[in-house]
């Protein structure tokens, strides 16, 4: 299961912390790690074009976190609308994907 931690602080993004492996189908033909991955991609590419300053992240083989280091709206409506999208994938996919 792909396990989704969210961390605010005052109503602020500070970490996403997405860890795991769907398990809907083997890797490399999984569609729920492919759609998280994507929307997660996605979302940290459209961040750093506005603001390479704005979050750092970290990439391992167990998954990836987000350090959100600014609270500007554009960072903050781009994490609030990855966090909608996973939860979303969610609703469709509970045995494969949590969203804590």
């Amino acid at each position: 299961m792909i396990t989704v931690k969210i961390k605010k602080e005052n109503a602020k993004y500070k970490k996403i912390t997405i860890l795991g492996h769907a398990m809907y189908d083997e890797y490399g033909k999984d569609i729920v790690c492919s759609a998280c991955s994507s929307i997660v991609t996605t979302t940290v590419n459209g961040i750093l074009a506005l603001n390479n300053e704005s979050i750092s992240y970290l990439v391992s083989k167990k998954g990836m976190s987000i350090d959100i280091k600014s609270n500007d709206r554009n960072t903050q409506l781009l994490i609030n609308n990855m966090v909608s999208l996973l939860k979303e994938l969610e609703g469709n996919y509970k045995e494969n994907i949590e969203v804590k």
